[in-house]
């Protein structure tokens, strides 16, 4: 059942859910006839939007809103911490194309801080799911949740079967104590691979699909950090206020240390191209456990993993230091 699917189903049984978009259909071009007077297009007005959404939810119904995640999250930002978050509305704010998936976009139609703005926001929660079926089976869940969502929209076919989704709960793929991997959204079929590859080196690989940074599940988190030599982050996302400072905020929070990786977007936007094409050509930001920093040209983020965690190559204190070699 796709993410229309859903939507058209539950609008079969709740006269209270409506379709709202920003003049982005391409999620849900087929639902018009199905909803009538509940679906609305209000042209390429974010602000008013989510204004209209909040005063359907004042009204009792469940608003979700979609418009691409740039323009929702930036240029609505204001309307959303005061009419939604402020007053806690269940309005889902679905944004489209986030992440790396805007790939030959350019960076004004990059929303790789959005899940940095949205956390911070008391009351909203964020979802990031890492393919269709996960989208599905979320929106499922929070379509009539008494509180607001934003949601990376991915229209991805899944890489893994998935166990039912719960709000606040990751997702733990596999089992191992050499390193941990925690991604969210699509990047979890990158990671999948890594696992396979390491997995194939003799490495034990924990694979943890967050899939909502916000409520964070911070047990899951905690645990791999404990048990595993090295933790990596993995986020199509700016290294500030995306996973890698969920994960570290949470360690100090619980007075704990551990050995993490940061995979992710330093201060720089990316280079627009081809979804396959920017995974291979995008400079990401990597930390040594002794602290080094340094860029890397990578040909993908799984020649990335293969070669920070199998060889004895440019990360050489790391390694090192995972198998308990001072640097």
């Amino acid at each position: 059942m796709t993410y229309e699917d859903v939507l058209k189903e539950i609008s079969q049984t709740s006269d209270k859910l409506i379709v709202m978009t920003a003049e982005n259909r391409a999620a849900i071009r087929n639902l018009p006839p199905h909803l009538g007077k509940r679906f609305i297009d209000v042209g390429i007005c974010e602000q008013t939007m989510i204004g209209m959404a909040a005063g359907l939810a004042l009204r009792g119904r469940f608003p979700i809103t979609h418009a691409l995640a740039t323009f929702l999250v930036f240029r609505a930002y204001e309307f959303i911490r005061d009419d939604i978050a402020l007053p806690n509305l269940p309005v889902k704010m679905v944004g489209g194309v986030p992440g790396f998936l805007s790939d030959a976009n350019g960076p004004t139609h990059q929303a790789i801080e959005d899940v940095a703005l949205m956390r911070t926001l008391p009351n909203v929660m964020v979802f990031c799911p890492s393919d269709a079926e996960e989208l599905a089976q979320g929106i499922k869940v929070l379509a009539e949740y008494p509180a607001p969502c934003y949601i990376r929209h991915n229209p991805h076919p899944a890489s893994v079967a998935h166990t039912p989704f719960e709000i606040g709960k990751a997702e733990v793929l596999s089992d191992g104590n050499d390193v941990a991997i925690l991604v969210y959204g699509f990047l979890l079929r990158e990671a999948v691979k890594a696992k396979d590859i390491l997995e194939a080196k003799g490495k034990s690989v924990r694979l943890v699909n967050i899939r909502m940074p916000k409520p964070i599940d911070e047990r899951v988190i905690l645990n791999a950090v404990k048990d595993c030599r090295l933790v990596v982050t993995l986020e199509d996302h700016f290294l500030t206020g995306g996973l890698y400072s969920i994960v570290a905020e949470l360690l100090l929070k619980h007075r704990s240390v551990g050995n993490v990786l940061p995979i992710a977007l330093e201060h720089k936007w990316f280079k627009p191209a081809l979804l396959d094409r920017v995974l291979g050509i995008r400079r990401l930001y990597r930390e040594t456990t002794c602290g080094k920093n340094f860029n890397t040209t990578i040909t993908n983020i799984r020649a990335l993993l293969k070669q920070t965690l199998v060889y004895d190559n440019n990360a050489v204190s790391t390694i090192k230091r995972i198998f308990g070699h001072p640097c």
